[in-house]
């Protein structure tokens, strides 16, 4: 459900004709939005919603909205409740992840410092806060780097590399949030 100004081209099907305006149906029992915007529900199948309904025990406006949404039968269960498993890839999928997970368990064992370079936003600090206190939480060294984004820009530097090096013993350094080089 989409206020009829910000939605797409209704183009219609032979099973749902185009909204024409002549029969506005009130959704949730309110016919406009605060601003005044028309709200139009989606066109379903009705079949698809009381399958969704009965099968896994949803309300009809529930049902109504995923139908809606284009949401299969079959990943209601997904959609309704998404899990990390479900949602990100497989890392054995990235190439040389075993090496690489190898290396870093090897450093950690061998009381290595893994050298820790992120992205200079929210999420490479977030990441590199988050590989740190992992890596120590299992026994390991770490040594961060942020970047200053003014003076050394994006991604990963030689000076830098070279400073994790010399100056916190990194034998071992792993990029977080830089982007694909």
């Amino acid at each position: 459900m989409c206020p009829s100004s910000l939605a797409g081209p209704d183009i219609g099907t032979a099973d749902h004709p185009r909204h024409d305006g002549a029969e506005t149906a009130r959704v949730l029992g309110v016919a406009r939005s605060l601003t005044g915007r028309q709200w139009l529900e989606r066109p379903v199948d009705p079949r698809t919603v009381q399958t969704f309904v009965q099968r896994w025990e949803l309300s009809e406006l529930t049902a109504r909205v995923l139908a809606g949404r284009g949401i299969g039968v079959e990943d209601v269960p997904g959609f309704l409740a998404p899990t990390l498993r479900d949602l990100l890839p497989d890392p054995d999928r990235f190439l040389d992840m075993g090496q690489g997970a190898e290396r870093l368990a090897g450093a950690i064992m061998q009381n290595e410092c893994i050298g820790i370079f992120g992205d200079y936003d929210v999420d490479g600090a977030t990441s590199s806060a988050l590989l740190s206190r992992f890596v120590r939480a299992v026994g390991g060294r770490t040594a961060v780097h942020i970047p200053d984004r003014i003076k050394e820009g994006y991604g990963p530097n030689t000076a830098a590399i070279l400073g994790l090096k010399d100056s916190h013993g990194a034998s071992v350094v792993v990029t977080v949030d830089c982007g694909t080089l």
